[in-house]
């Protein structure tokens, strides 16, 4: 198989993952790499990539931390707290707290 083409399916997956994500939960860029088989930096990639953030919501995908990061969507980090905040997911001190944090079923 092709770099290429694995990088294709690794996007397919990633995508298809993020749409999984329930509504008021996020996900963390190391839960992703774990679920895609890569790393969180090949996840960070992958989501600076995505050209729809509202039906592929890239906004949802936070540091393990909490901290919110890496969002090119247009308003940047502003724009993807006011998305979380609408999803009803309450910041505290600029992160996102552990209790809205998903876990894929294995």
């Amino acid at each position: 198989m092709s770099e290429k083409v694995y990088y294709a399916m690794k996007v397919h997956s990633t995508i298809k993952l993020l749409k999984k994500i329930p509504k008021g939960k996020v996900a963390t860029y190391k839960e992703m790499a774990r679920v895609c088989g890569t790393s969180p930096r090949a996840i960070g990639r992958i989501m600076a990539s995505n050209k729809d953030p509202m039906g592929c919501p890239c906004y949802k995908v936070v540091a393990v931390d909490g901290k919110l990061c890496g969002y090119s969507g247009m308003g940047g980090l502003q724009r993807k707290q006011k998305l979380l905040e609408k999803e009803g997911i309450v910041l505290e001190q600029g992160k996102v707290p552990k209790r809205y944090f998903y876990t894929f079923p294995v």
